[in-house]
């Protein structure tokens, strides 16, 4: 029958439809309760659409890790999904492919939707999509990842031109009963989102409540913000429901009757359908009589099952083998599988395809020319059809089903629905397939497999244990929203080592109960007989003290843990913690020599990527900055298998990196690149230094309210009092009031480091630069003893350890302090011995900063020309960094010194030509495709779309005044500075 009413929300898709084309991506959230017309809305929507991934959430499979996204990636996570009814089918839930979390896999749709798109198919798609910056979907923001797609009305005066590709396809996503979708695939969803900026993709998300709590927080506040379309259905009205009743044979439905009905029924399609196939013409007699209660439609259940019984003996094996297999599959399997349910005699008497034509004919099936699968019109029907079957048919059926099934993950899942009780042989399966995923970083599936091993297991110890490792394993999926629920209830085990190690990862903030829980698994466990045991705690040891800057430990229990069980320690960090805790305690340099030669991140194994992170790291730290941007590239370029804490990690030390080099836009990038990713795996406390990073760069860059939020959000965490969101707080609090000026705040926020200083290594040059800061801070307010007091250990230590870059920042902090104590002599000595150690520094800020401090010393002691030459060269420096704040200061003394601004305009003006033209977002993509890369690895890098690749490209071009990529390269080349005399480093950064 054809479909009935709904004009307006089908007016509503269709103008997000249109602004889809247009190049600006839309959000709809399709929402109203069960049997309301959601998934008809839909489907008549689809009708005239050629492109759409599909994927719908199910009761039965709602644990299912990543079943749903592996629908809308279609079986072999290319990206052909299906729609309603057509197209490609699902994927093979635990069997397709595996992510190692919600990030990857997000990724991977963001990739699937480009290709749908049809995003840089052609030959020289590249350099044509880069021209005419008027194209369609050119308001996209600079900020990936932050902020949410923009959903405004499209720029309709943009029209393609000859210079300008033909038209992308627009795709529609579907994502049907969400509400029933695992978490995993609505954070991959989410993250995907997050990122369309200039795609032709619409959205559709189908739930009964936008309140209902299985949904995922961040895709809810996606959906439900004011930029989203939301269609909320009612019931069908009275005209509606008359309507409807004379498509389904029934006249003479009066419009007093059509009320009563609507009345009756609130106008749900679905009861009314009900109703109209039980009763038929009968119910215009109810109807038709005020005195008579009209009857109450049966429930779905049994409308189903009327159905059911009215089928063949072999069309009812069918339909209950598809149940059982879920809630799509193919006719063949369902068709081996139902032999199960047949005498010889009806197997022999009946075809798969008579069986199917007669399921689909009574409403049970579906099936779509050119879909391989068949599949439940409505998951009601699955559900009514599965749970009624017996206990010893169902697992028989499943017993069927784990002989037809292909995939082992499948074959065990069928074979535990099926048993009748406790099975210890099946339990030791299902563990070892999990401990097999947990081997390969399968996190989730890992927990599928062990929860079910738990069900299975005969006795309470085995049932603890398959619990505690899948709590473990979902814990790495990051896919336990409550912790304490969980912590109270593996607090009513056994006492032993699995349970206090997996008690002490769910305390690790609370340190002080968590290392004694972690004391008491060390305890209980014999490393000889249990070593994966045994390393799990020791790597977990190993984060505890490297969460209190205590970098001789947090080495000592890493290299505990590795040579315990290299390739189990439940971490990808632990060779980065073992690297960096040496680093903390002051043997960076012999760790670096140590290290065995290391081959290109793109052919590193996980192992060796983590060592590559780890060296990049040291390499920051010790000063080779141009090495550690080498190293730190790669390992963010070839890490998006990898977990996303492993991710966040990387791309924050490159940002570091990146900073000190004075690549400040690619930091600003890479900052958020790296809080979009914890955000978007629901772990922003894993990212607190990566804020100070942040509000670091823009304070320097003059973004004074941009610095303020993080430093905000840094101050939220340090209220517990433990060392790193203390330490990382005060930072940027205290790098926001540098810029400003303001040392009475520099000392405010530092503060709390002279307390936490003594209990962990917060003192060792070129892992956390402060005591300069405090030193220029006292000295600033004339109190020369406790600035003394701040900056002679760091001396000390720097001088021992001979670190260039850690003796230029104290030598401009003791300058600075001479100065002002009236010692010009040795002011002079400071600032002449940082100028010998800047001949050794890459860092181009820290230079500028001795520069004009030298500068302003000897203007107030009245040597103006040699002062002149000092602060033109801060300035030269700041220019190139775009640093308004400093800037700002060294103009002023070179006003003092009558000079005023000399110099070229270009070297005046900050940000004005080339280069310097481009928002940070712009820089990096412009940096990328000049290297070489396609469009596509620029969008894999970045981790955006092509579309907004090549959004950015149209807006590069015409600010450069390029037209090709290898223009675009030779702009950037031109726009780069030479080295600096006598400078280390290749010259690419100021």
């Amino acid at each position: 029958m054809e479909f009935v009413g709904r004009t307006d929300s089908l007016a509503l898709l269709a103008a997000a439809r249109e602004r889809a084309r247009a190049g600006h991506p839309q959000r709809v959230l399709v929402e109203g309760p069960a049997g309301i017309g959601k998934t008809a809305l839909v489907r008549r929507f689809l009708r005239d659409d050629t492109h759409v991934l599909y994927g719908a959430g199910e009761e039965a499979e709602s644990e299912l890790a990543f079943g749903v996204l592996e629908q809308l990636l279609g079986r072999d996570g290319t990206g052909d999904g299906s729609r309603p009814g057509g197209g490609n089918g699902a994927g093979s839930g635990a069997g397709g492919r595996r992510w190692a979390d919600a990030h990857a896999a997000g990724a991977a749709l963001l990739e699937a939707l480009d290709e749908a798109q049809g995003a840089g198919g052609a030959p020289d798609s590249d350099d044509r999509a880069a021209r005419g910056p008027d194209a369609p979907g050119t308001s996209a923001p600079d900020d990936p990842g932050l902020s949410a797609p923009d959903t405004s009305a499209p720029d309709t005066s943009a029209r393609n031109t000859p210079d300008t590709p033909a038209p992308y396809t627009h795709v529609t996503l579907v994502l049907d009963d969400a509400q029933w979708a695992d978490h995993l695939s609505l954070q991959a969803l989410t993250f995907a989102v997050r990122r369309l900026r200039a795609d032709r993709v619409l959205v559709l998300v189908v739930v009964r409540d936008a309140e209902d709590t299985r949904l995922a927080e961040g895709l809810r506040r996606l959906f439900t913000a004011d930029d989203a379309v939301r269609v909320r259905l009612d019931g069908l009205g009275p005209a509606e429901l008359a309507e409807l009743g004379g498509g389904m044979g029934v006249r003479g439905l009066t419009a007093q009757a059509a009320a009563r009905l609507h009345a009756h029924t609130a106008g749900n399609p679905l009861h009314v359908k009900a109703l109209l196939e039980q009763e038929g013409a009968g119910l215009l007699e109810a109807l038709g009589e005020p005195g008579v209660t009209p009857p109450a439609p049966k429930s779905f259940t049994a409308l189903v099952l009327a159905k059911l019984a009215a089928c063949s003996p072999a069309a009812d094996a069918l339909v209950c083998a598809a149940a059982v297999l879920g809630t799509h599959c193919t006719p063949a399997d369902a068709w081996e599988v139902a032999g199960a349910d047949l005498l010889d005699e009806e197997r022999r008497a009946a075809d798969v395809l008579t069986a199917l034509e007669e399921a689909v004919h009574t409403g049970l099936l579906t099936e779509s020319p050119g879909d391989p699968l068949i599949r439940f019109p409505h998951p009601l029907v699955h559900a009514a059809v599965y749970h009624q079957l017996g206990p010893s048919r169902r697992a028989a059926l499943h017993l069927s089903a784990a002989r037809t099934v292909r995939d082992q993950a499948h074959r065990l899942r069928h074979r535990a629905l099926a048993a009748a009780g406790p099975d210890p042989e099946l339990a030791a399966e299902l563990a070892s397939l999990g401990r097999k995923f947990a081997a390969e970083g399968a996190w989730a599936n890992a927990a599928g497999q062990l929860t079910a091993a738990a069900r299975l297991g005969p006795e309470p110890a085995a049932y603890e244990q398959y619990t505690l490792e899948a709590v473990e394993c979902a814990l790495l999926a990051g896919d336990v929203p409550d912790m304490g629920e969980v912590a109270q209830r593996i607090a009513q085990f056994t006492p032993g080592g699995w349970r206090s190690y997996l008690l002490g990862r769910l305390s690790l903030f609370d340190l002080d109960r968590a290392e004694a829980l972690l004391a008491d698994a060390w305890h209980r466990c014999d490393p000889a007989a249990e070593p994966v045991l045994g390393a799990r705690i020791a790597g977990q040891f190993a984060a505890l003290h490297g969460s209190m800057s205590h970098g001789a430990e947090m080495a000592e229990w890493a290299d505990l843990a590795i040579r315990l069980a290299p390739d189990d320690t439940a971490t990808d960090m632990i060779r980065v913690l073992r690297l960096t805790g040496l680093a903390m305690s002051g043997r960076a340099p012999q760790t670096l020599a140590a290290l065995a030669p290391l081959p290109d991140p793109a052919l590193a194994t996980p192992a060796q990527l983590e060592e590559l992170l780890g060296r990049g790291t040291l390499r920051e730290w010790t000063g080779d900055l141009t090495g550690a941007v080498r190293d730190l590239g790669g390992v963010f370029g070839a890490c998006h298998g990898r977990a996303a804490s492993f991710r966040v990690v990387a791309a924050t030390a490159l940002a570091a990196a990146e900073y000190r080099v004075g690549r400040w836009d690619d930091a600003i990038v890479h900052t958020d690149l790296a809080l979009s990713l914890a955000a978007d795996t629901d772990q922003p406390h894993i990212a607190l230094y990566c804020r100070m990073l942040a509000a670091q760069v823009h304070a320097v860059r003059g973004a004074f309210a941009k610095a303020q939020a993080h430093a905000r959000v840094a101050r939220v965490y340090a209220a517990g009092g433990h060392v790193n969101p203390t330490l990382w707080a005060a930072l940027a609090e205290a790098h926001l009031a540098r810029a400003q000026g303001r040392p009475e705040e520099v000392l405010a926020a530092l503060g709390p480091l002279l307390a936490l200083a003594p209990r962990g290594d917060l003192e060792e040059p070129g892992t956390v630069p402060w005591a300069d800061l405090l030193a220029e801070a006292w000295a600033a307010l004339g109190d020369e003893k406790r600035a003394v007091q701040a900056l002679a250990p760091y001396e000390v230590l720097a001088t021992q350890r001979g670190h260039h870059g850690a003796l230029l920042v104290a030598a401009r902090a003791r300058g600075t302090l001479e100065a002002a104590r009236g010692d010009t002599v040795a002011a002079e000595r400071a600032f002449r011995s940082g100028l010998k150690h800047a001949a050794h520094v890459e860092a181009p800020f820290d230079r500028a900063l001795l520069h004009l401090a030298y500068g302003g010393f000897l203007r107030r002691a009245g040597r103006r020309t040699r002062a002149g030459e000092q602060l033109r060269t801060a300035r030269d420096l700041l220019v190139r960094l775009d640093a308004p704040p400093d800037l700002g200061r060294c103009e002023r003394e070179l006003a003092a010194c009558g000079l005023g601004s000399a110099g070229s305009a270009p070297e005046r003006e900050p940000r004005t030509r080339g280069a310097a033209l481009l928002t940070p977002q712009e820089l990096a993509v412009a940096r990328l495709v000049a290297s070489g890369l396609t469009n596509r690895q620029v969008a894999r890098e970045l981790v955006i779309s092509v579309k907004t690749v090549e959004y950015h490209l149209g807006r590069i071009f015409p600010k450069l005044g390029v037209d090709s990529r290898t223009r675009l390269a030779a702009a950037l080349a031109a726009d780069e500075p030479g080295p600096e005399p006598g400078r280390p480093g290749s010259g690419r950064a100021p």
